[in-house]
């Protein structure tokens, strides 16, 4: 069962660009505002996803040194 969700105080600026998105892609202002909150909803929470991210880093007990780093993004901009 669908449910209702209103946002107040809202800055004209974001309502704006929100507005702007949602034209660009021919959908209504409603459409698009609940297509992006199910788009964040299916994901894991940002903090969530670095918790992963640290947990799976952990257990594999491998770093990479800043220098090879680097290396490989200037050896990408030749």
């Amino acid at each position: 069962m669908a449910v209702q969700i209103t946002i107040t105080g809202v800055p004209e600026a974001v309502r704006d660009e929100l507005a702007a998105r949602a034209a660009s892609k021919r959908q209504s202002m409603q459409e698009f505002l609940r297509i992006e909150l199910e788009r964040i909803a299916s994901g894991p929470s940002r903090d969530t996803w670095l918790q992963q991210v640290r947990e799976r880093k952990e257990s594999a007990q491998t770093r990479v040194k800043p220098s090879r780093v680097l290396r490989a993004r200037d050896e990408d901009r030749t």
